[in-house]
Order: C-alpha cells, then sequence, then structure tokens
C-alpha cells in the first residue's frame, strides 16, 4: 500500500503479532492467503475489472480465469480486514467505516460487499512481483506461492492495524525503513527487504505503477546456500543462482550474520537502483 509523503513515496507496513507462527514481531505487508470464498461467483461479480484483464495483467498460463480474478479479492479483502481500507470506486472514509462495523457483526467479506452495493475495484491494483518460498532451507516453515500488487491508499481513507494480526503501523519511505531495519529498530523478513530495496528508487507512487504497468511482474524463487558457515539466500542473476537472468535491482544475495539478513555492500547497496521522476 503507497501514498505519496513529504519526503516522498512511503509505504505501509505493519507489525505482527509476536505470537504469530509467521513471521511473529516482523514489519509486513498487509495481506493473507486466498479463501475459497474468494473464488465465488457472486464475489467475483463485483469486481470492476473482468476476470480475463485480470488474469492477463498476472502473466501466469496456468492459471484460469477464476483463480486469478480471486487473488485479486484475496488481496482486497486482506487489506481491508488487515488495514480497514476499502478499496471500492467511490468508497470514502465513511463506506470504509460502515462496512468494518458489518464485518465485526460476524458479516463474510462477500456479505458485507453485497449490503455495501460497492464495486470492488481491481482495477487499483497493480501486479508487482510473485515470490514461491524455497522447497529447502527457506526462512519460511511454511512454503508459499505469493504474489505482491501496488495499490495507492483511496483519498480520504486512512489505514491503520487491527489490534489483533497486527499489533503496530507505520508509514515509511522505503529507504528508512530499510535504514531501521540495519539500525536494529524493525524486523524485516527477506521478501520485504529486497521489495523495499526496489521501491526505494522511486520518487513517487505514479512511478512506481507505471514501472509496474510496462513489464511481467518478475518471478522470484529465492535459492540458499551455505558460504563459509554463513547461510546465503541468492536471487535471480546471482553467479550461484540457477537462473541467470536478474529479477530484480539491489543485491543479489542476502547473507544471515549478526541475526539478521545483510547484503554483502551493506545497507547502501539497498538503494543502487535510482528511478527517474
Amino acid at each position: 500500500m503507497l501514498r505519496d509523503g513529504a519526503s516522498g513515496l512511503e509505504v505501509f507496513l505493519l507489525k505482527r503479532h509476536g505470537l504469530s507462527d509467521v513471521l511473529g514481531g516482523a514489519y509486513v505487508f498487509p495481506g493473507g492467503k486466498v479463501d475459497l470464498a474468494d473464488a465465488h461467483a457472486d464475489l467475483l461479480a463485483h469486481l470492476d475489472t473482468p476476470a480475463p484483464a485480470l488474469h492477463a495483467a498476472l502473466h501466469e498460463p496456468n492459471l484460469d480465469h477464476p483463480a486469478a480474478a480471486a487473488l485479486y479479492v484475496a488481496a482486497l479483502r486482506e487489506a481491508f480486514e488487515e488495514t480497514g481500507v476499502l478499496y471500492a470506486n467511490g468508497a470514502g472514509a465513511q463506506h470504509a467505516a460502515q462496512a468494518t462495523s458489518l464485518l465485526r457483526e460476524g458479516r463474510a467479506f462477500d456479505e458485507v460487499i453485497s449490503l455495501s452495493r460497492l464495486q470492488l475495484a481491481a482495477s487499483a491494483l497493480q501486479p508487482w512481483s510473485r515470490w514461491i518460498t524455497p522447497s529447502v532451507g527457506g526462512v519460511m516453515r511454511k512454503r508459499f506461492d505469493t504474489r505482491f500488487f501496488l495499490a495507492v491508499v483511496p483519498p480520504g481513507q486512512v489505514a491503520t492495524h487491527d489490534n489483533h494480526e497486527a499489533t503496530e503501523s507505520v508509514w515509511l519511505t522505503p529507504r528508512a525503513a530499510l535504514q531501521q531495519y540495519w539500525d536494529g529498530l524493525i524486523e524485516l523478513a527477506p521478501p520485504q527487504i529486497m521489495s523495499l530495496s526496489h521501491l526505494a528508487g522511486h520518487v513517487s507512487a505514479d512511478t512506481a505503477l507505471a514501472e509496474a504497468r510496462q513489464r511481467p511482474p518478475p518471478v522470484i524463487l529465492p535459492e540458499p546456500f551455505e558460504h563459509e558457515g554463513v547461510r546465503v539466500i541468492c536471487y535471480p542473476g546471482d553467479e550461484r543462482h540457477s537462473v541467470r537472468e536478474r529479477a530484480l535491482p539491489g543485491p543479489t544475495r542476502l547473507h544471515y550474520r549478526n541475526r539478521r539478513f545483510e547484503p554483502a555492500g551493506g545497507v547502501e547497496s539497498l538503494f543502487a537502483y535510482i528511478q527517474s521522476s
């Protein structure tokens, strides 16, 4: 989730509850898992973009149209459940508050949207990247096939944490978030580190969205290995990676040192990618 702040592009981060079984205590982007209900025809009918167009934007030929559209629904739903931001055409703060009240009554997301008579703004989401965790030796105890989207927070709406799955939230420039990570003030996982490094080169939400529209979402399959007793994760384009073509700007590997993941060139190597305005 993006916005333009006084110092440029800012990204919304949530601190996961310390007891969470996935990245407890770490700062992450809003998100979650696809539910079976996300693919229901009545919910897909509330999207402002046809499923074939959403499928085409993902560049995943192995998905069918409903499965592709369900990824967008899941992203819209999780953003709403975790941050209170409702991506729906014409929805302002009052609509988001009313929808949140319905959700707290125990209504399912599809029922909330139906009762609110809103059209979900799938068009607000731009596919950014796809991360598939390693089969062995990865950071996560579970495997995930994760799609990241970019979306600007709608005017008049305010993102916040739910005090359940997330205990804190903050807007930071990508550079500030990475600096806080380096200074030990916040925890980040490798996908967030590398994604923030990529976004750090953008001066505004518009330039980030423009880049995303101009190319297919890169597929990132991290590959871990041990080097001189140090755990290393490398990315496409690294000399040790099975894919030779680079998928991301910035460093091609992170070393696990000092109880954190560090690029070989230090924090400044995370800011090597510069995008013009």
